[in-house]
């Protein structure tokens, strides 16, 4: 999902799309637009513990965000057609309430996200739109393999858009009090598309949380990047593939993708490294790292044309599973997405795309995800011991990883700031 706040999921790394990991052994997706047009009723469906809406007090709420789009200059006649069909969504203010349980591992995240059968369907779709990419790849730099990537991690190449109507999604979300002023901007920025013409409002489904089409754009990404490239005066990010690459093509050039480069690549860290440096903050040129004992896995050099890149190096499962040296364009992934595990799986399916090796280090087998609760108890315990970790949410955010890594580097640990059962037993004893 894109956009300026990540909704859906709780990772060691960051938040992804909940669309990642859906429907990854589908067979050969239908054609796009009979997806948008046939989405499951079922994902709206109440469940027994439905939250209610009070359907008057939502509807006089509607009549204020008329009078703020009128304002904002979207027209009568689109806010006409459209208002009186967005319905309250009890379903989605369940699923923003429901958090997952367990934290996701590298090992498990990547195996569900980049399966045998997606990489085989990346394989098949290269292949079948070569032709389509060529010329998008040449105009705005981004590798078609990259393309694919994205689609595939989230739509599974558009096989799932999610059957929720996004403004109602969207109206029930601002209507909501955690987020009002981000959902509401989402919702007026909805509404400004219906307005230009690009799909109707019956026609705009996506996920709960209002991540619309292909590419689960949201709806202010949708108006900031969105191309029209086969032409027929629409941006047409649910049934025109020309226009589904073209956005994500244009989206990442502007977020400043560099032409011709890759993401990064595994590598072997030296006996003795200071894993206080394994952090997306610590960038240095990629002969730095060669310098201090980095080796690029599986490969006897380095490329010369990455020797001048800069780097940071990232261990997605701890100091015992593998790591990588990632460069701007890793950076650029995670600005679609601010998960380091999502930019790794974006990452490796692209690579397996074109045969590029498997993992010379696997992650750890006996990883064990951690409860929700084990995170705000670590949080808890660092905070006591005077850490700074953030709030007490059960999300092991950036800065609860720097608070892990000082609470580590005072305690004579590998500092690889990783939350693992081992670590929050030392803090339960040192709290103690």
């Amino acid at each position: 999902m894109i956009g300026s706040t990540c909704v859906a999921a709780l990772m060691v790394f960051g938040c992804a799309s909940s669309a990642t990991t859906t429907n990854a052994a589908k067979a050969t997706p239908p054609a796009p637009q009979t997806q948008a047009t046939t989405a499951p009723s079922t994902a709206a469906a109440p469940t027994s513990d439905s939250v209610t809406i009070d359907p008057a007090d939502f509807r006089r709420w509607l009549d204020g965000v008329r009078s703020d789009a009128l304002a904002q200059g979207i027209s009568a006649r689109t806010l006409d057609r459209a208002l009186p069909g967005i319905q309250p969504q009890p379903r989605v203010l369940e699923l923003d309430r429901r958090q997952p349980e367990f934290t996701q591992t590298f090992g498990s995240y990547l195996q569900k996200t980049v399966s045998a059968r997606r990489i085989a369907d990346g394989k098949a779709m290269l292949v079948k739109h070569q032709a389509l990419l060529g010329p998008i790849e040449a105009q705005y730099g981004v590798q078609a393999r990259f393309l694919l990537a994205f689609w595939g991690m989230e739509t599974n190449y558009g096989s799932n858009f999610g059957g929720f109507p996004v403004l109602g999604s969207l109206a029930t979300l601002a209507y909501d009090q955690r987020r009002p002023a981000f959902f509401r901007r989402e919702l007026m920025a909805a509404l400004a598309i219906v307005d230009a013409g690009d799909i109707p409002a019956d026609k705009m489904v996506g996920s709960w949380a209002g991540a619309m089409g292909n590419l689960q754009f949201m709806p202010s990404t949708f108006r900031a990047h969105a191309v029209d490239r086969d032409g027929d005066g629409r941006r047409d990010i649910w049934g025109s593939l020309p226009d589904t690459f073209a956005s994500a093509a244009k989206y990442l050039s502007d977020e400043g993708w560099k032409r011709g480069q890759g993401w990064g690549r595994e590598v072997i860290l030296p006996t003795g490294f200071s894993y206080e440096q394994a952090d997306l903050s610590i960038r240095k040129p990629v002969s730095e790292w060669l310098a201090q004992g980095v080796r690029p896995a599986g490969a006897s050099a380095l490329p010369v044309s990455e020797s001048g890149l800069q780097a940071s190096i990232v261990v997605p499962a701890g100091a015992r599973g593998p790591a990588f040296m990632v460069y701007d364009n890793f950076r650029v992934i995670m600005v679609w997405n601010k998960s380091v595990l999502y930019a790794l799986g974006v990452s490796y399916l692209a690579d397996q795309m074109v045969g590029g090796a498997g993992l010379v280090v696997q992650p750890p087998a006996d990883d064990v995800p951690l409860r929700r609760s084990d995170i705000t108890e670590m949080q808890t315990l660092l905070a006591r011991l005077g850490y700074d970790p953030g709030p007490a949410d059960g999300m092991a955010g950036g800065q609860t990883r720097s608070a892990l890594k000082a609470f580590q580097t005072r305690q004579g640990l590998i500092a690889d700031a990783y939350p693992s059962q081992e670590v929050l037993s030392r803090l339960r004893s040192v709290a103690q």
